[in-house]
């Protein structure tokens, strides 16, 4: 008889872990403005997560650890908004041009850190990220981000798809509600991820520096 408990019944089915890899990148999924603007309907209340993000970058710019960013931007008609954007009526403020998808504030990006825009939740759909990993010789991409049930999950589940070791740092993935995202960090780490704490990352991209 199967346990209601979540945790018990995946237990010695979806507990396996990757471990990281030899050759990391860092990607920080979509922190911009829009969820950081209180008077947005896509404000999210995740400075938090965001100052954790920060924290791992650092290291890894440290570390010399490729950084990357993503934001969402589409033509100014739409265009290429497809169905996404006729579903998440929301990325109306993603727009080319629009502030809310600006960087925040305390978020700096280096001229020599890549930026990959996007028009849907994965990273890497429509976009050249994964060739850019392949030819960096990248096996593992630490992934930070918002939010946790959307983009992050999407960029996830396709950097497994893609062959690299998923690894998502907990206190550096928010959301809009605790359900959906303790539920999907806990799907993530079950079947295509490991997530680990900051504690952890932090320590695995100290000893690289070594």
């Amino acid at each position: 008889m199967m346990s209601s408990d979540a945790t018990d019944n995946y237990k010695g089915v979806y507990e396996n872990r990757l471990g990281f890899g030899g050759r990391p990148a860092l990607i920080l999924i979509d922190f911009v403005q829009a969820y950081f603007e209180p008077g947005c309907d896509l404000y999210a209340d995740v400075d938090d997560a965001l100052a954790a993000a920060i924290r791992v970058r650092n290291a890894a710019r440290a570390a010399r650890v490729p950084v990357i960013y993503t934001n969402v931007v589409y033509h100014q008609h739409a265009l290429n908004g497809g169905r996404f954007y006729q579903k998440a009526k929301p990325l109306r403020h993603f727009l080319a041009g629009s502030p809310l998808g600006a960087w925040p504030a305390g978020l700096d990006v280096r001229d020599d850190e890549l930026v990959v825009s996007k028009q849907y939740p994965s990273a890497f759909f429509g976009t050249s990220l994964a060739s850019t990993l392949t030819s960096w010789g990248i096996d593992t991409l630490i992934i930070t981000g918002l939010t946790t049930s959307g983009c992050v999950r999407a960029s996830c589940v396709d950097a497994c798809s893609h062959g690299f070791i998923p690894v998502v740092v907990r206190e550096a993935c928010g959301d809009r509600h605790q359900g959906p995202h303790e539920a999907n960090l806990f799907d993530m780490n079950a079947k295509y991820a490991d997530v680990v704490s900051e504690q952890d990352a932090l320590a695995y991209i100290a000893g690289l520096a070594k």
